[in-house]
């Protein structure tokens, strides 16, 4: 009987890592918009890779990575929305702005996440890619693996979208 390769072996993990990097970064990178975080996600997957080596199967690894990995990103996503709903109270406790004003602002703001929320992935990661960090449209398409056409039919979308759900406002 054959002995099968385990991840706890140092030349089958790197062969894992050189298979499963790239992709996973990109993966990964795609959702959170943010190479450095993209980064130290992937790094920590190997990392409980590789703690876990000894109950991981060799044909399961890259699924346990992609997983980890979302997991990660998931859990700082969900961390950094308490960290500005807290931010966003404190700005309105210390502020002097009308009562009635800052509602408004906060029923806006509640209604345009979820706007945002509610489009499909696709058209949220362009929008975001966009809006939020400030890439161009050809620097989107290449992040994508997809035309600029695409991309300016998503962002089109997105914004027809929005518009419908929150208003004709300067997006």
């Amino acid at each position: 009987m054959e002995k099968t390769a385990s991840i706890c072996e140092p030349k089958v993990f790197e062969k894992i890592y050189i298979k499963e990097a790239e992709t996973l970064r990109n993966f990964i990178y795609y959702k959170c918009g943010n190479e450095a975080a993209a980064d130290d996600f992937v790094q920590e997957a190997f990392v409980k890779l590789w703690k876990n080596c000894a109950k991981v199967l060799l044909e399961k690894a890259k699924s346990f990575l992609f997983t980890v990995t979302n997991n990660l990103f998931l859990n700082d996503y969900a961390h950094k929305k308490v960290v500005l709903k807290h931010q966003q109270k404190s700005r309105i406790h210390s502020t002097h702005e009308n009562p009635e004003f800052l509602l408004e602002e906060k029923e806006f703001m509640h209604k345009l996440q979820n706007a945002i929320a509610d489009l499909p992935d696709n058209q949220r990661e362009v929008f975001l890619l966009n809006r939020i960090d400030q890439k161009k449209y050809r620097e989107i398409a290449e992040l994508l693996n997809i035309s600029i056409k695409t991309v300016e039919k998503r962002m089109s979308l997105a914004l027809h979208t929005l518009r419908k759900k929150i208003g004709n406002l300067k997006l």
